[in-house]
């Protein structure tokens, strides 16, 4: 899906920021869709490397369906390289071996899957959704048809053309936002800041709810002026009741000696999204801060563990105490 064919049986890539332009025989960046004799196949269409049922408070999605489990699935790749990457087993894979590694499944199967485990929703997670995007988007098709909602975890590189397609079957996202320095996305990440905000604001555009994630990684992207950026962006061009996650980061992958953030950065990250007018900001990898509170009246209508829920007090989507509604999905 989502290419152009171009002279000598080259091709031009249009679901992600990076645009590659493959030759025969030739990869993608994410190492997973190669150009073949002029057409562009997805190598790791029906392999998964993950599928889970997890809560859909682990994504983290806030106001989608508190409470429910998610089916969460994988294919091996991504489209970036971060050097901090969690789930780097997974996530690098095809750029070590082969991209059509895991375990066999189709779109029906998967749906099958998440009513069996009486699944609410389902999750393209783990890795990178946009390099599974043909699998995602015919799971997801299968899905409405099935009653589940559809979420995407997500770097947030897709083009505008790949949010347009998905749109019409994808119920909500988490973007994560990683820093706002386009430098920091070019040498950490591999990848540029510019496409991840025209994502962001394509979606809001296209009526997908949208949650986006910051892991504060010191000494990259923790200073008061990018944290002030990052939430001035959300607040400005999202909108103030787009739920903001200040997580804490930990050493992984390629990135060690940083340390985890301390608490009270991410104490102070939420003062500053709170500053900047943002109605709803959670903290991450931290024992509190995961609450729902009213932004009229301060009652706390959604109350909740480290990843699941301890109490729903919403009436119909709104403050059982002032009415007041609270975005989001909640039936």
């Amino acid at each position: 899906m989502l290419y152009e064919r171009l002279a000598g049986q080259a091709v031009r890539c249009n679901l992600c920021g990076h645009r590659c332009v493959i030759r025969p025989g030739g990869y993608g960046r994410c190492r997973v869709r190669q150009n073949s004799e002029g057409t562009l196949i997805s190598r790791n269409y029906g392999y998964l490397v993950a599928a889970n049922v997890d809560p859909i408070e682990k994504k983290p999605l806030y106001h989608v369906l508190p409470g429910s489990t998610s089916m969460s699935i994988a294919a091996a790749g991504c489209n970036f390289q971060c050097a901090f990457c969690q789930n780097w087993q997974i996530s690098q894979l095809p750029r070590e071996g082969s991209p059509d590694v895991g375990q066999c499944a189709t779109p029906a199967q998967v749906v099958q899957a998440a009513r069996q485990n009486r699944c609410a929703s389902i999750s393209y997670t783990y890795t990178e959704p946009t390099i599974y995007f043909e699998m995602a988007f015919d799971t997801a098709q299968l899905a409405v048809e099935a009653g589940l909602k559809n979420c995407f975890v997500s770097n947030g590189f897709l083009t505008p053309e790949a949010v347009r397609t998905i749109a019409p079957v994808l119920d909500a996202i988490n973007v994560d936002l990683k820093a706002f320095r386009d430098q920091t996305y070019r040498d950490v990440m591999k990848a540029r800041l510019a496409p991840v905000l025209e994502c962001l604001e394509t979606l809001v555009g296209e009526g997908v709810w949208v949650e986006v994630t910051t892991l504060v990684v010191p000494g990259m992207n923790d200073s008061d002026e990018e944290l002030r950026d990052i939430a001035g962006f959300i607040a400005g061009k999202l909108g103030p009741d787009v739920p903001w996650h200040v997580s804490r980061y930990h050493d992984d992958y390629e990135m060690n000696g940083r340390g985890s953030t301390p608490i009270a950065t991410i104490e102070r990250a939420e003062r500053i999204g709170r500053e900047a007018g943002l109605h709803y900001v959670y903290r991450g990898n931290v024992a509190a801060g995961a609450d729902t509170s009213c932004p009229g009246c301060g009652a706390v209508v959604v109350s909740r563990a480290p990843f699941g829920l301890k109490t729903n007090r919403l009436a119909g989507g709104a403050c059982p105490q002032c009415g007041r509604a609270i975005p989001g999905i909640w039936a």
